[in-house]
């Protein structure tokens, strides 16, 4: 007998996805399209997000994977992203200008220009959002200060998996998951801050039906129905921001904190009590968004990590290419014992993305050999993370037994055993890597009616782990 399946689109910045996953956790099909920004008409450095082109390449990977499974199976649908971009739309939803993209120039000029209407620091522990060029707040200060005749007219504001649900149902929303992320939020009511939209003239309505992840939007319309492949009528589930629901579908409980590496690392952790975000750890680039579940919060921290390795890599092993880089490089590292013969590299190279970023490499000598540099940058990104860990523990009220580790970052065995050797708490590794398409899953199953809540779609896919244990 087959099992029923749900289906999730799932867009990021480099790629979209549709995946299809069954009632035991398994990813049984996904397909993917190549996604990228595009060039704004009214300047080129300016950079949108065509939805137009966005929603055809779902379409073309929901027809991949439709091709390997019964379109009968399928018993939910449900699109998850990026947070904080989104537009203004009509009464209809229909948006009235484009979708400014998270890497769009445009903002940074703007997130200076908040001190205008309100008081920087006040927002930032008001909301919880750390102060971002990208988020959604500075966008809309964008259009007050350059197209206010558009914020004008405008009827509301959808985020960006919002603005596909209302294509696939026909109903307006956003959902809170997104609504988290975008600095514009009381973090302790976990609703809209009048305080914060006041001073920017607009009102709660003008973010139209809120919903919870997991909750039922409407039934799949026979327009976009027949594009994905799928048969009409299938309810479509919220989920949004993609971060929260790849913490989800790890495994995580409450007070269990989840890595995610990549070329940035980002550590969050699941909790319904968080303190008071301070200066300081705003300084240190903590912030706090709403976990999938409501009443739950995730505060974290990320830094540049991946991009670290990837230059030393540039920089020492150029004769090597490919996988073959990375092999060699840790290859090389392991045979390096703790304390990479006094090399060590400033931590400050992990945390700004600008090239003109304060890093250095201490302790080289004539003798130093290529491999304790790289062993180097593994051991102070794991202290990286102990501090960051340290700061999330007090912030989120809680106490640390394991990490979990997901992304690509997972996959470098010898840093996986630095990181556990740094923490002295086991690392723990999914088997299953595609976490945001698990949790997202666990969501929609639930508001699907095949499992009570997302609790027993997690404790039904039996998610396995890799374990690391601090010491050999």
């Amino acid at each position: 007998m087959k099992q029923d399946v749900v289906i999730v689109l799932d867009c990021g910045a480099t790629n979209i996805r549709a995946i299809a996953v069954n009632t035991c956790g398994q990813v049984i099909a996904k397909a993917t399209q190549p996604n990228a920004t595009s060039p704004s008409i009214e300047k080129p450095s300016w950079l949108i997000w065509p939805l137009d082109e966005l929603f055809k390449k779902f379409c073309l990977c929901c027809q991949d994977v439709v091709k390997t499974i019964n379109p009968e199976q399928v018993k939910g649908i449900t699109v998850t992203t990026f947070g904080v971009d989104g537009g203004l739309v009509d009464r209809n939803g229909e948006l009235i200008y484009p979708v400014i993209s998270w890497q769009c120039p445009r903002t940074s000029t703007f997130m200076q220009n908040l001190g205008k209407y309100l008081n920087p620091e006040d927002v930032t522990i008001r909301s919880g959002v750390g102060h971002f060029a990208f988020n959604t707040l500075n966008k809309l200060i964008w259009f007050k200060e350059n197209r206010p005749e558009l914020l004008a007219d405008a009827r509301g504001w959808m985020f960006i998996s919002s603005l596909f649900t209302h294509r696939l149902t026909g109903r307006m929303t956003n959902d809170a998951s997104m609504i988290g992320t975008a600095q514009l939020t009381d973090l302790k009511t976990q609703s809209f801050s009048e305080t914060i939209l006041s001073a920017l003239d607009i009102s709660t309505s003008f973010f139209p039906g809120q919903v919870q992840a997991g909750e039922v939007i409407g039934v799949l319309l026979a327009e976009p129905a027949e594009k994905l492949g799928l048969q009409p009528g299938i309810p479509v589930i919220s989920t949004g921001h993609d971060t929260q629901f790849a913490v989800y579908g790890s495994g995580a409980s409450e007070g269990q904190p989840v890595l995610s590496s990549g070329t940035w690392e980002i550590l969050m952790a699941r909790t319904q009590r968080v303190s008071s975000l301070s200066p300081n750890s705003l300084a240190d680039g903590f912030t706090c968004e709403w976990d999938a579940q409501k009443g739950y919060y995730n505060p974290g921290a990320q830094w540049l990590a991946s991009a670290v390795l990837e230059w030393i890599g540039k920089q020492f092993y150029p004769e090597l290419k490919g996988s073959e880089k990375y092999t060699g490089m840790i290859r090389e590292a392991t045979n390096v014992p703790p304390g990479c013969d006094g090399v060590s590299i400033n931590p400050d190279f992990f945390t700004d993305a600008n090239d003109k970023a304060p890093g250095s490499i201490r302790g080289l000598t004539l003798n130093t050999q290529r491999g304790s540099i790289y062993r180097a940058a593994l051991e102070g990104l794991s202290n990286k993370l102990k501090a960051n860990l340290h700061q999330l523990e007090q912030l989120g009220n809680f106490s640390a037994a394991e990490l979990i580790l997901v992304g690509g970052g997972s996959k470098n065995q010898l840093w996986n055993q630095i990181k556990a050797d740094s923490l002295q708490i086991p690392v723990k590794v999914p088997r299953e890597a595609d976490t945001t398409a698990l949790g997202a899953a666990m969501f929609t199953m639930a508001g699907a009616g095949l499992f009570e809540n997302p609790e027993s779609a997690r404790a039904a896919f039996n998610l396995q782990y890799q374990t690391i244990n601090p010491g050999r």
